[in-house]
């Protein structure tokens, strides 16, 4: 591991940790009594809690995805993954709404949403993937194309479905359509959400040195001893799993999975070269302290930002995710980032 990764890691590490730390003490009066304090730390720790688990699980699903696409666009949001995810979500709400209240609430909420999500999130990259397809080959410009339209019809149905299922909790549906954090994330939750990123953070550290070997052409890959159908198979469960985790979490974040990988490439290329951590070991933790310092980050604006209409509520964090991430993905296609590994 060459001194600038090291470096990167490091300045990437401590961006993350000084994001935690701000959001836990922004706008926190100093002469509040000891026990309020406690309290409202308390539950700024449950949302800076999901703010990191969401960061982790996107940035590693951006890395997972453009080492099986072999394409640097790939992401949960420009593959329609997120979308997708949101909108099997608002059904599975919709659904529950219909049934018996007990029934209802064991299907269509907490930690049981994860499964309708990912349902909704493979069967949209399958989707995108099988479209984008000429000749038997995957046109990446198509998948790019393609993958932003499905993206926006599943948006078009989230809304579709909050209109048409007006008992749909408001919260869950801006959180489906925008993207937001939730003040109501329980313990159960956040641990269970916490566990899935540390574990696509493993498997992604676990399938390195074979995503280092599947940058090169599947022929070339299998002869060095990588199974390219299995590998595929892992990136694509892992990586439909931490998407639905995060889109439970906080609805369809955009950018996260897009911009923290390239983060990455720009601070360190041809990070870890051919040693033990190879490039995707790197990546892969690289992207992950990226996440959390954007996301976490992020809500630190969201709180910030005092709107003159109290009733309004929070700016959602989406809003701010695009007018973070849009204008640096700019900057990174101008800078040819995205086109080199």
């Amino acid at each position: 591991m060459t001194p600038r990764t090291t470096i990167t890691l490091i300045a990437l590490a401590t961006l993350a940790i000084a994001a935690v730390v701000l959001r836990l003490l922004i706008g926190l009066p100093d002469d509040l009594p000891d026990e309020i304090r406690a309290q409202a730390l308390s539950l700024r720790w449950m949302r800076v809690g999901a703010g990191a688990s969401v960061g982790v699980c996107l940035a590693v699903a951006g890395v997972l995805m453009q080492s099986l696409m072999r394409n640097p666009l790939a992401s949960p949001d420009l593959m329609g993954m997120s979308s997708g995810a949101g909108l099997a979500v608002m059904l599975a709400r919709a659904g529950a709404a219909s049934l018996p209240a007990t029934a209802g609430q064991w299907i269509g909420g907490g930690a049981w949403e994860t499964i309708p999500a990912l349902v909704g999130a493979l069967g949209t990259l399958t989707l995108v993937w099988t479209l984008s397809q000429r000749r038997g080959l995957v046109d990446p410009v198509s998948l790019v194309l393609i993958g932003v339209v499905v993206g926006i019809l599943c948006g078009a149905g989230i809304g579709l479905v909050q209109h048409l299922s007006p008992t749909t909790p408001g919260g869950v549906s801006v959180r489906m359509l925008i993207g937001t954090l939730s003040d109501e994330t329980t313990k159960p939750e956040l641990l269970a959400a916490g566990i899935f990123a540390l574990l696509g953070v493993a498997v992604g550290m676990k399938a390195g040195p074979a995503m280092d070997a599947g940058a090169l052409e599947p022929d070339e890959a299998a002869s060095v001893g990588v199974r390219v159908g299995r590998l595929r198979v892992v990136l694509l469960l892992t990586s439909g799993i931490l998407t639905a985790v995060a889109v439970v979490l906080a609805g369809p974040l955009g950018f996260v999975g897009l911009i923290c990988p390239h983060i990455v490439r720009l601070l360190a290329p041809g990070a870890g070269g051919t040693g033990w951590w190879g490039v995707h070991r790197l990546r892969v933790v690289g992207a992950a302290f990226a996440g959390i310092a954007l996301v976490v980050g992020g809500d630190c604006l969201v709180s910030a930002i005092k709107l003159t209409d109290s009733s309004i509520g929070r700016v959602p964090l989406g809003i701010v995710m695009a007018f973070i991430g849009a204008p640096v993905f700019v900057l990174l296609l101008r800078g040819g980032i995205a086109k080199r590994e």
